[in-house]
């Protein structure tokens, strides 16, 4: 082995039998900075000229090859030498460049192993091109390379939905050539070794496969009805569809398009998203605070919400004890979440060993004393006050006094749970999103006497479940439900000022929400808020205005989708505009003596989004929320506002 030639600060080399091997080593992904891409630049200037080198791999350090662009880059002017003229020089090579893929390789990771001769990946090493997620394209050949070596089909696949793919996967699809058994960079050099001197595959020079143009028009028409109005996704069905022209022409309006949708408003607001999920788990007063250890978790109340909760705690690796009323209720509740897991393996989330694994970490019972085991208990029963003390007060006698208590509550007040227990200190909120084995969002509530390492064990559990957690402060409804009642009232006011249900649901499809407001209310029936709106008539200031639209429509029987009625009529199953609904809302301005006027999608949408911005300002002003982007996390990933609008106080700034 040679010594070793440092080519930048992130970028070094060795000669190995004849093969340089280049190491990109800059931690933490190996992003493609530009001391990466000028480091790589001059080795392979060096690789070039030197007499003693017949080939090259590149490879990582650490576990990621290549984890895309640096995000200290995002949103400024690219500085030379730009990534797509590295890629040509890799492609371009008289000499045979092997990738060494031994971990992820993302975006421009992959582009760049795209230029390469030959790929060799390790078991572990996972590929992707997952810019359309941050409002662009890939911008240096991925839309063009990627169809020449996999096909139109399978490249839209990949490209429009950002999703990654694992090794085995890859080698499928044939983006790699081999996946190593042995030692990578070994396997890479002999590959490198058996192409010197021998004529290169250049990704670049390949022929698009012929595909039939009826296939790739119903692929592309399915992507453009999910992107809702999304540029990116739409940008990237054209330019891959187009690949079959000449590479440079195909690069050219790549880069281009790329360039445009950088600087675009879409690309800003899921940079802002991007940006706000890191920040999001900066919490003030937990710097340097340990979580308390936890293995097994109970979960009190195993109905619909509970059993989401236990199938993302056995997914996790926790030992799951679910506690219901009844031997009766606790075996029902055992046998759903059975069912969904099963679901999960017939979907091919789960294999059957993971399955069966999963089920021996669960156990079901109807006895308080069984729970004595758990490090963190999370209720889940009905969301009464009086039923949730009694659950707290009753665990208080047997469960450790160091376990975590969590309350599941959407609308009570968790500090006035946590003052009827022996241990206050003990219990945090953790409000889950219905079904809660899918929901990525989880709402942290920090209550008056939680201790910070509580505060840091909530956090530690939520991202082993996979989930985005939000910490917030105790208000009715959190940060959420909250800017949602804002969010609905406003709506409901639009209804009594001249706008109709299916008016309001267009705008804010047209916007990007996968579903309307009244449309959401009859999926998930009309009755609980409802109820909820009875409870609290007696409270209500008399002052203030309140909408009798939705009273009148459940007093009518009008209860949602599996009413067959409710904001709109379902004959049939299908959706549609019922001249009752408008004769009700009519009735009810005229008894308010309000003159209906015509609104604009634009003026609706101007109304909703305030009313959410403006309570969000009052959350950010009580010190609920600990910044405007954490609100804009809640409302994308628990109530649907479209990430591509980067959330409501993004979008009103």
């Amino acid at each position: 082995m040679s010594k070793t030639i440092e080519f930048s600060a992130t970028v070094s080399a060795t000669t190995r039998n004849g093969v340089l091997v280049v190491t990109i080593d800059n931690p933490p992904v190996n992003a493609t900075s530009v001391d990466v891409r000028s480091g790589l630049e001059k080795a392979l200037a060096h690789a070039e000229t030197a007499p003693d080198v017949t080939g090259v791999v590149v490879t990582g350090a650490g576990k990621t090859f290549i984890g895309g662009a640096d995000i200290k880059e995002f949103g400024k002017p690219a500085t030379e030498p730009t990534l797509p003229a590295v890629i040509e020089k890799i492609e371009g090579l008289s000499k045979p460049v092997v990738a060494a893929l031994n971990g992820a390789a993302l975006g421009g990771g992959l582009e760049v192993a795209l230029a390469c001769h030959y790929r060799v990946a390790s078991p572990a090493a996972q590929v992707g091109l997952p810019e359309v997620k941050l409002g662009i394209v890939p911008g240096a050949g991925g839309t063009q390379r990627l169809p020449r070596l996999i096909g139109i089909p399978a490249a839209l696949d990949l490209i429009t939905s950002g999703r990654s793919v694992k090794a085995e996967e890859a080698l499928t699809f044939r983006i790699i050539d081999d996946v190593a058994a042995g030692d990578l960079v070994e396997t890479a050099i002999s590959a490198a070794s058996a192409l010197a001197g021998k004529p290169l595959r250049r990704t670049g020079d390949l022929t698009v496969a012929a595909v039939d143009p009826a296939e790739v028009e119903k692929a592309s028409v399915k992507i453009l009805a999910k992107a809702r109005g999304q540029k990116a996704p739409a940008e990237a069905v054209r330019l891959v569809t187009s690949s079959n022209r000449p590479l440079a022409e195909g690069l050219a309006d790549e880069r281009a398009t790329f360039l445009a949708l950088r600087d675009s408003r879409e690309a800003a607001a899921l940079r802002h998203v991007f940006f706000a999920e890191r920040e999001s788990s900066k919490v003030e007063g937990l710097e340097g605070v340990e979580p308390r250890p936890v293995k097994t978790i109970g979960i009190c109340g195993l109905g619909l919400m509970g059993s989401g909760i236990a199938v993302a705690a056995l997914g996790a690796g926790y030992s799951v004890i679910g506690l219901d009323q009844t031997v009766e209720a606790a075996e029902k509740g055992r046998e759903r979440i059975i069912g969904l897991l099963e679901r999960n393996v017939a979907s091919g989330r789960l294999d059957q060993a993971g399955f069966e694994a999963q089920k021996a970490r669960l156990s079901v019972t109807a006895e308080d004393v069984d729970l004595a085991p758990c490090d963190l208990v999370v209720e889940a029963v009905f969301d009464d006050l009086a039923v949730k003390t009694d659950l707290f007060q009753r665990l208080d006698k047997v469960i450790r006094p160091d376990a975590v208590l969590a309350t599941n509550t959407s609308y009570l007040n968790p500090d006035e749970i946590a003052a009827a227990t022996a241990h206050p200190e003990r219990v945090l909120g953790l409000h889950f999103f219905s079904p809660a084995h899918v929901m990525r969002l989880l709402e942290v509530v920090r209550c008056a006497k939680t201790a910070p390492d509580v505060l840091a064990t909530g956090l530690a559990v939520a991202k082993k479940l996979r989930k985005l957690p939000v910490v917030t402060g105790v208000t009715e409804g959190f940060i959420g439900n909250r800017i949602f009642s804002a969010y609905r009232r406003e709506a409901e006011f639009l209804l009594e000022d001249g706008a109709l249900p299916h008016e309001i649901d267009a705008a804010l499809e047209d916007y990007g929400f996968p579903m309307g407001l009244f449309a959401v209310y009859d999926m998930a029936g009309l009755e609980i808020a409802w109820a909820r709106r009875k409870r609290q008539a007696a409270t209500r200031n008399p002052s203030a205005r309140y909408v009798e639209i939705a009273d009148t429509l459940c007093e009518a029987g009008r209860l949602g989708q599996k009413a067959g009625r409710g904001w709109y009529a379902y004959p049939d199953g299908k959706r549609t505009i019922d001249p009752e609904v408008t004769t009700i809302i009519e009735a009810a301005r005229a008894k308010k003596c309000i003159v209906p006027r015509a609104f604009s999608k634009g003026e609706i949408l101007e109304r909703m989004l305030g009313a959410m911005a403006l309570e969000g300002e009052a959350l950010l002003a009580e010190r609920i929320a600990a910044r405007s982007s954490d609100i804009d996390l809640v409302m994308i990933n628990g109530y649907g506002f479209p990430a591509h609008k980067g959330g409501p106080m993004f979008a009103k700034a």
